[in-house]
């Protein structure tokens, strides 16, 4: 027999490692090139337009956080359901939990389970990130009127999480523009074709509640909100209100063409609204809930962030923009 010192094996050692090197990496890229087409998300899933989820995966997003939610509000704690928001809604829900909890700190006594019924869920097709879908449903709060809640998500390793939810009337949900397979289209952010792009729409929004202009058409969330802001101000007591758009991130707007050509847009706004008393008079009590979120010694002044997030129709073409439902809350305030 004979054998090879350590000098002669070494050169065969390092052939045999190249050999499998390149078997590697062909294995790899016959993976890939197998992955890409069969249409599988995992490699350029950016590029594919596929459904956003499935229906049982939707179903199972909105039974998540229904029981995290109710489990958040029972408790008033917001780490119990801050894994399934995000966005307008997470502000608005962590404020208020924060707020009860600081009022009720052994939970909420008046704690009654939010359920839902009848729910249809509406999904688009589209390429990258975010994945989302809207789902409309009837709840055991609010009357008759349909829940809707958006849920996305930026990757397959997160969980949906809620970003949107607005009450709207039976009769105002539009009908969507869906394919054979019932899949829905998604409207991107610059989207043309409509009388605004969703992009410009939180702009135009606060622009309007400033301003007026002809780009809403009337409604409780338009000119009625316009109306209640002059009625803010009052003799001793004036009101100063500074609107803007929340569009990035979590906060983009999101858009569903309807079957008409226009859109159903949800977007996100923040205002300001400083109430300062006048020399000699003083501000109006403010409820538990507003103390628990105020900073500082209110003298004057007192100043109040608020998240809004609202749901619209935008036509095709030209027209005007109908809000359809308007969700807010107090998120900090500041006494001066």
């Amino acid at each position: 027999m004979t054998h090879r010192t350590t000098r002669e094996r070494g050169p065969l050692r390092h052939r045999i490692l190249r050999r499998r090197d390149r078997n590697a990496l062909l294995a790899v890229s016959l993976t890939a090139m197998t992955l890409t087409a069969s249409g599988c998300v995992v490699v350029h899933g950016e590029r594919e337009v596929l459904p956003t989820t499935t229906r049982a995966e939707a179903a199972e997003a909105l039974k998540q956080f229904t029981a995290a939610y109710n489990k958040a509000d029972a408790a008033y704690d917001g780490s119990l359901d801050a894994d399934f928001t995000t966005g307008a809604l997470a502000d608005i829900d962590s404020a208020r939990l924060k707020a009860g909890h600081v009022n009720s700190p052994d939970g909420n006594s008046g704690h009654s389970a939010l359920e839902f019924d009848d729910v249809t869920y509406t999904i688009p097709k589209k390429a990258g990130w975010p994945r989302w879908f809207l789902a409309d449903a009837h709840g055991n709060k609010g009357g008759d009127d349909r829940w809707l809640l958006v849920f996305t998500r930026d990757s397959l390793s997160e969980p949906f999480q809620a970003a949107y939810l607005t009450l709207v009337a039976p009769d105002a949900v539009p009908k969507f523009r869906t394919d054979k397979d019932g899949w829905a289209q998604a409207v991107p952010a610059n989207g043309d074709r409509l009388a605004v792009s969703p992009a410009g729409l939180g702009q135009d929004y606060a622009t309007y509640l400033k301003s007026g202009g002809a780009v809403f058409a009337d409604g409780p969330h338009t000119s009625g909100w316009r109306t209640d802001r002059k009625k803010s101000t009052k003799p001793g007591l004036a009101t100063q209100y500074i609107d803007e758009p929340l569009t990035a991130g979590d906060y983009a707007p999101l858009a569903l063409r309807t079957a008409d050509g226009g859109a159903l847009v949800f977007f996100t706004t923040r205002y300001y609204a400083k109430e300062t008393a006048a020399a000699g008079t003083s501000l109006p009590a403010r409820n538990q809930d507003v103390q628990a979120l105020t900073k500082g010694d209110v003298k004057q002044s007192l100043t109040m962030q608020f998240v809004s997030n609202q749901v619209a129709l935008d036509p095709a073409g030209s027209g005007k923009v109908s809000v359809l439902g308007r969700i807010q809350g107090l998120t900090s305030a500041e006494g001066s």
